[in-house]
């Protein structure tokens, strides 16, 4: 213990509304999986079926996991060979970008299978991060974009004029020199 005891005085308004922030920091830089699901037909037509697909696509992009479910209806059950060649072929449109996490599996008339991104997709916070410091790098330029300047070419309807003057005038004007302007 010091002599005399040493107290620090603190604006706890200030340090409450400082926790506060660091708290929300702290939450914004979790990240939550969820899982989304899409149930698919055995008899499921090529539009839709893309269209499904594309929507799985997007969820694995965003770092989601993905069930697919495929169900069965009456006699359907009696043929799992095709359920299982749509998630075969759902599995194939993914390629790299998702793992199967939960391998197909019949569960009464449904057959599930669960798809996890291949790589962590960047959290909110990253892709926040990304886009401000693109933003300021965008910034820190003289906020001109800057152009290449280079002396005008001759163009297509130049090169087509029957007696050529403004083509060669363009072609003396890139030399530097000063073009005539005499008529031929």
């Amino acid at each position: 213990m010091a002599t005399p005891p040493v107290c620090k005085l603190l604006d706890y308004a200030k340090w409450r509304y400082e926790e506060a922030q660091r708290d929300k920091e702290a939450r914004r830089r979790t990240t939550h999986t969820v899982i989304k699901e899409m149930k698919y037909r055995p008899k499921i037509g090529g539009g839709d079926f893309d269209t499904k697909t594309r929507m799985v696509k997007r969820f694995l992009e965003e770092g989601h996991k993905v069930k697919i479910t495929i169900m069965f209806r009456g006699r359907e059950v009696a043929h799992p060979e095709l359920g299982m060649k749509i998630l075969e072929r759902i599995q194939s449109d993914m390629g790299p970008l998702a793992k199967i996490e939960a391998v197909p599996r019949l569960d009464g008339r449904n057959m599930t299978m669960v798809l996890a991104p291949e790589k962590k997709a960047p959290t909110k916070a990253e892709r926040l991060d990304k886009a401000d410091s693109e933003r300021t790098d965008g910034d820190s330029s003289s906020g001109v974009a800057a152009t290449d300047v280079t002396a005008p070419e001759a163009t297509a309807t130049d090169a087509d004029s029957s007696d050529g003057t403004q083509a060669a005038a363009v072609a003396a004007a890139d030399a530097g020199e000063q073009p005539s302007t005499t008529a031929v």
